[in-house]
């Protein structure tokens, strides 16, 4: 099941941080179809956003056909998201540790790594 975590200084709604850990945990394959996600008061309780929040992220969700809700049950994951399977990401994912480890030692920032992603990852690096 994910944990939520609403980082209020980053300058982004709750609700959009909210579908947004939705759709990573989807592609990271820690949420699969049929998955139930955690209710609105345990959302609520843990994250300290306000339920309408809550409830405005899984509409959204529900929009994008990620989710579905059924009355008296929940909100459950409708669908998937990504292509590689788990396992697969398990040697990247370490890679990637050992890169963000070596940058950090480096002196780079969290969002002077979190610049240099989005920089390789738009092709600006080549």
């Amino acid at each position: 099941m994910v944990e939520f975590h609403v980082d209020r200084g980053s300058g982004f709604p709750a609700y959009l941080q909210l579908g947004q850990q939705v759709r990573e945990a989807l592609r990271l394959g820690w949420l699969q179809p049929g998955d139930r996600l955690p209710t609105v008061r345990d959302v609520v309780a843990t994250s300290g956003v306000n339920a309408n929040t809550v409830l405005k992220a899984y509409r959204e969700l529900e929009l994008a056909g990620l989710v579905e809700a059924r009355q008296g049950s929940g909100t459950f994951v409708k669908a998937s998201l990504g292509s590689a399977a788990p396992e697969d990401l398990d040697p990247l994912r370490a890679k990637l540790a050992a890169w963000v480890a070596e940058a950090r030692s480096a002196g780079l920032e969290d969002e002077d790594i979190h610049a240099l992603m989005r920089e390789v990852l738009s092709g600006g690096a080549q």
